[in-house]
């Protein structure tokens, strides 16, 4: 096991700030995390779910299902009841990507069968996904997990990947640290501005910076006993223009 980890927060299709960000990674010392949201909204969806596949069939990397992946993959099995859902959260962003379409009036269902035809390693790659990892005293999820329960570890699938209220709102009483995605951090700030890291005080780490409203792409060094490196690039270039809209 190696020492670090690097986490790396929602990337949201924002191919060339993913790339810039891992070159910060030091691949033989630090395990590579990424906590969630490939797609959906960004410049280029389908090379950010490529290279994720890639850095975890060849890297060791450890990619979490986040509640994009959860809906993308809700998608391809029933469009038919999930394409408006997906739709407004900025999905067909990333089915026009796989399928190098532009916006329009489709079928649905065409679209999901055409998607599963073209890339057909996608679903089986998005089913595959953790949940959670853990490592020394650390907890990395997309969303975060149920506080609210007696126990943590019986938050729910859907929580693991949707949780808001509930989480980053309640105190934490365990004995691990917290690490997720999902909630954009300057919501967490409480100013729309701050797109910087959130930490709760209580060993709850928030680290989706708004990447791909025109925030920051965050990547994060942990050793056992805390942060130990920062690393961020900011978004000069496409940002969708639906701020923290959706979910």
């Amino acid at each position: 096991m190696k020492k670090k980890v690097f986490v790396v927060g929602d990337v949201h299709g924002q191919y060339d700030m993913f790339i810039e960000l891992l070159t910060h990674w030091k691949e033989e010392e630090e395990q590579l995390i990424l906590l969630g949201d490939l797609g959906d909204r960004g410049e280029n969806p389908k090379a950010c779910f490529g290279l994720a596949r890639d850095l975890v069939e060849n890297k060791g990397a450890v990619c979490l299902k986040g509640n994009h992946e959860d809906m993308l993959l809700d998608f391809l099995n029933s469009p038919q009841h999930s394409a408006a859902l997906y739709d407004m959260n900025g999905g067909m962003v990333t089915v026009q990507s796989f399928l190098d379409i532009k916006e329009g009036q489709y079928d649905a269902v065409e679209l999901s069968e055409s998607v599963k035809s073209q890339a057909p390693w996608l679903k089986p790659f998005i089913e595959s996904l953790p949940l959670k990892y853990e490592w020394e005293d650390y907890v990395f999820t997309h969303a975060g997990v149920n506080l609210t329960l007696k126990d943590w570890t019986d938050t729910s699938d859907r929580d693991y990947v949707w949780i808001r209220e509930g989480f980053f709102d309640q105190p934490n009483y365990t004995d691990k640290t917290f690490v997720f995605g999902h909630t954009v951090t300057a919501m967490l700030h409480e100013e729309r501005s701050n797109t910087d890291i959130w930490l709760s005080g209580d060993g709850k780490i928030g680290l989706d910076g708004g990447a791909v409203y025109g925030g920051t792409l965050h990547g994060v060094v942990f050793d056992k006993d805390g942060i130990v490196d920062h690393y961020k690039v900011n978004n000069t270039g496409y940002a969708f223009s639906q701020f923290f809209g959706g979910r």
